[in-house]
C-alpha cells in the first residue's frame, strides 16, 4: 500500500540533463528506494505520450494508457514537489453513489461504474475504506417531491441498494438526526483520495512509467527545428517547457490540469473557453467528544440550481467528523486560506469568465454562503436543522479545498465532461481534458478508460 511518493532533487541544466531521479515510497515503517537513475540523456526526456497533471485523473489516466500500450514511452508532468496535493488532497473523501446526476449524462454512467471500481481496486490493493451509506434527508415536507425526484433518478442511473425511509429508519441509522424522510444510500463509502491516487503513481511507474515533479508547464510548442545531431525533434515533435526553462519532448499531449486546465489549453493555441472559476469550501470540524452524534454521510436534499450538494455531514477515515463545504469565490485559484489573493486569477474571473451573469442571477444564494463563512453561528443554525444537539461550541474550524468550476462565457456552469484538442498540427497532437467535475474521484477509473480509448482514436494508436 502506497503513501508517499517523492521525486528528489532538481535540474542541473536547461533540459533536465544530469537529472537526478529517486522515488521513495513509506510501506508501514520501511523506506525503501524505487529507483536511482543519473545522468539522464536527452532521449530520455523524450516521451511518446506526456500526461500533463499529477492529480488522481491525471495518474488514473497515465496508468490506464501504460497498461494499455506498454511499449509506449509514458511520462507525467506535475508542477509541485509532491503529487495529488490540491483537489484530490482537499475533498471530503466520499465515494459517491451516482444518484444525484442526469440520467444518461457522462456523469451518471461514470460515477456508477467509478464507484463499483474503486472499490474493487481498493480492495484488490488494500487500500482502506469505509462504506458507511448516507441519508439524504428532508427536514421539511416541502423537499418532499424533490427527494422522491432524486430517489427515481437514482433507480434509473442504476444505483445500488436505494430506499425511501422515514423517520424511524432514520433514528434507527441515525439516533441523533432529524428528519422526515430520507433516501438511504448503503453503497456511498468513504476513502483518502490521495492514498488511492499514490497507489495509481505507483502502479504507473512499476510499468515503466516516468514521474517528473518540480515541473511547471509554461509553454507547449512544436519544435521549429530539430537540434544539431539529434532525430528526437523529428520524432518527439511536441515540446513542453517549464518555467526553469527545461524541456521535455514527445509525440501526443494527454492534459489534466484541474484548476489550471484553461490556462494549459490556451498557452497550447486552443480553445480557453470553458474558464475555470474558482470556488473555495470551507470545513468545520465536529469536536472528537462529540463524534458520537454522526455514524455515517448525511445530505441534505441538494438545490437543483447549483453543483453543489450543500452542507452535509462527513465522517473520515481518520474517525474525524468534517462539517460542511460552503461555496465562496475564491481569489486565488490554490487560495484555501481566506484571505489568500492572486491578481491574475482576479483579473481572469472579473474579464474572461461569464461571473457577472451567474451572480447576479444568483446574487441571494452568494451572499447567503458568504454570510454564513463569516459567522459560525449562522452555519451551526443549518446544522441544527438535522442534528439539533450540535452547539457552536462543538465546532473548530477546519481545513478547505477549492473546487474547479468551469463557466462558459454567458455564465453557464458546465456540469459535465469536456474534452477537446486544437486546430493545426499541435492541435491534432493534444487532448484536454477540460473539466472533470465532482465525483471525478470516484470516477478516476472509469474516466481513466474513456480517456485512453479518446487517446487511441485521436492519436492513432
Amino acid at each position: 500500500m502506497l503513501s508517499a511518493l517523492r521525486y528528489l532533487g532538481r535540474p542541473r541544466g536547461p533540459a533536465l540533463g544530469g537529472f537526478p531521479e529517486v522515488f521513495w515510497s513509506l510501506r508501514g515503517s520501511r523506506l525503501l528506494l524505487l529507483g536511482f537513475l543519473y545522468g539522464r540523456s536527452a532521449s530520455t526526456n523524450s516521451f511518446d505520450l506526456v500526461v500533463i497533471g499529477g492529480g488522481i485523473v491525471g495518474l488514473a489516466s497515465a496508468r490506464a494508457l501504460i497498461r494499455r500500450h506498454p511499449a509506449l514511452s509514458i511520462g507525467l508532468l506535475e508542477k509541485e514537489n509532491k503529487l495529488a496535493v490540491h483537489q484530490t488532497g482537499h475533498n471530503s473523501g466520499v465515494i459517491h453513489s451516482g444518484i444525484y446526476y442526469k440520467p444518461a449524462s457522462l456523469k451518471a454512467k461514470l460515477c456508477v461504474q467509478g464507484a463499483s471500481l474503486l472499490y474493487e481496486y481498493c480492495d484488490k490493493k488494500g487500500i482502506p475504506y469505509k462504506q458507511c451509506g448516507k441519508l439524504i434527508v428532508a427536514v421539511e415536507q416541502k423537499e418532499f417531491p424533490t427527494l422522491k425526484d432524486l430517489y427515481e433518478r437514482g433507480l434509473q442511473n442504476g444505483v445500488r441498494g436505494l430506499r425511501l425511509i422515514q423517520q424511524e429508519e432514520i433514528k434507527k441509522k441515525e439516533p441523533y438526526c432529524r428528519g422526515l424522510m430520507a433516501i438511504d444510500c448503503p453503497y456511498t463509502g468513504i476513502v483518502d483520495y490521495r492514498q488511492v491516487a499514490l497507489s495509481f503513481a505507483q502502479d504507473f511507474q512499476d510499468a515503466g512509467g516516468s514521474v517528473l515533479t518540480n515541473f511547471e508547464v509554461k509553454d507547449i510548442e512544436m519544435m521549429k527545428e530539430s537540434p544539431s545531431g539529434s532525430q528526437d525533434g523529428m520524432k518527439y515533435p511536441v515540446v513542453i517547457r517549464n518555467t526553469k526553462g527545461e524541456e521535455v519532448w514527445c509525440q501526443n499531449v494527454i492534459t489534466c490540469a484541474g484548476l489550471y486546465s484553461d490556462r494549459i489549453s490556451e498557452m497550447s493555441g486552443c480553445n480557453p473557453d470553458p474558464r475555470i472559476v474558482p470556488f473555495r469550501g470551507d470545513y468545520l470540524l465536529l469536536k472528537p467528544e462529540k463524534s458520537y452524534l454522526v455514524k455515517g454521510n448525511i445530505y441534505p436534499v441538494p438545490d437543483s440550481r447549483f453543483p453543489f450538494l450543500g452542507v452535509h455531514f462527513t465522517p473520515r477515515m481518520d474517525g474525524s467528523i468534517w462539517l460542511g463545504p460552503n461555496a465562496i469565490l475564491a481569489f486565488k485559484r490554490e487560495g484555501y486560506k481566506p484571505f489568500d489573493f492572486s491578481v491574475r486569477d482576479v483579473m481572469d474571473i472579473i474579464i474572461n469568465s461569464g461571473l457577472g451573469k451567474l451572480v447576479f442571477e444568483n446574487f441571494s444564494f452568494g451572499v447567503s454562503e458568504m454570510y454564513k463563512a463569516c459567522f459560525l453561528s449562522a452555519t451551526v443554525k443549518h446544522l441544527q436543522k438535522f442534528i439539533p444537539e450540535i452547539t457552536i461550541g462543538d465546532l473548530l474550524r477546519g481545513p478547505a479545498g477549492v473546487r474547479a468550476q468551469a463557466l462558459d462565457r454567458d455564465g453557464n456552469l458546465i456540469d459535465d465532461f469536456v474534452f477537446d484538442g486544437g486546430i493545426g498540427e499541435i492541435g491534432s497532437r493534444i487532448l484536454h481534458v477540460r473539466n472533470a467535475p465532482s465525483p471525478a474521484a470516484t470516477s478516476s477509473l472509469a474516466i481513466s478508460a474513456m480517456i485512453a480509448d479518446e487517446v487511441q482514436q485521436r492519436f492513432g494508436l
